[in-house]
This record gives structure tokens, C-alpha cells and sequence, in this order.
């Protein structure tokens, strides 16, 4: 996060080379992608919460169809259910991988 930080204040320092390329779209997906890459690295540095994000997510996908908030398909459901159902396996068979709370 300070590298991306330090890149950031470095370009805006610097000037533009390419002004004409500048756009607007640029600068509102900006954010998203900040977020999306601190999300990537923090999720690749600690494994159990990559384990129980992916766990939560495909827990959620069947009150979302049964509620029809978000419709979607049975074969993605199952899916959904055998990943959530791995993810549980492997915290069991290895307690490292459990998330610990404080």
C-alpha cells in the first residue's frame, strides 16, 4: 500500500508527458482499482482469510437465489455449496488455515 502511495504522489509531482491522453473515466475507476489491489495483496499475504472470503461468498449465494435478490443458475448453487463445503474440509484438516479472532 506505501508503494502504490509513493508511485501515486510520484506521478502527480512529475509532469504529464501526455496530457492529451488524460481522461475522465481514468480518474473515476481510479479508486476501484487502489481497492482491488490492496484487496489482491492483502488476500494473497493471509491465506486463512482468502479461505473463509471465498468460504462466505459461495455461502451467500443460495439465500441470495432463495430470497430472488440475485437469480442465478442450480449448477452454481451446487458449486457454490462444494466449494464452501472444501473450504470447511481444509480448516478442519489443517487448524493453521482456521481464521483466528481475538
Amino acid at each position: 500500500m506505501e508503494q502504490v502511495a509513493h508511485d501515486r504522489a510520484k506521478r502527480e509531482k512529475s509532469p504529464s508527458q501526455d496530457r492529451l491522453g488524460y481522461s475522465v473515466a481514468n480518474e473515476e475507476t481510479e479508486w476501484l482499482q487502489f481497492f482491488l489491489l490492496l484487496l489482491f495483496r492483502s488476500l494473497k499475504k493471509h491465506l486463512p482469510l482468502l479461505l473463509n472470503t471465498v468460504k462466505n461468498f459461495c455461502d451467500i449465494l443460495n439465500p441470495l437465489d432463495q430470497l430472488g435478490i440475485y437469480k442465478s443458475n442450480p449448477g452454481i448453487i451446487g458449486l457454490g455449496g462444494l466449494v464452501s463445503s472444501v473450504a470447511g474440509i481444509i480448516t478442519v484438516a489443517y487448524p493453521q488455515m482456521k481464521l483466528k479472532t481475538h
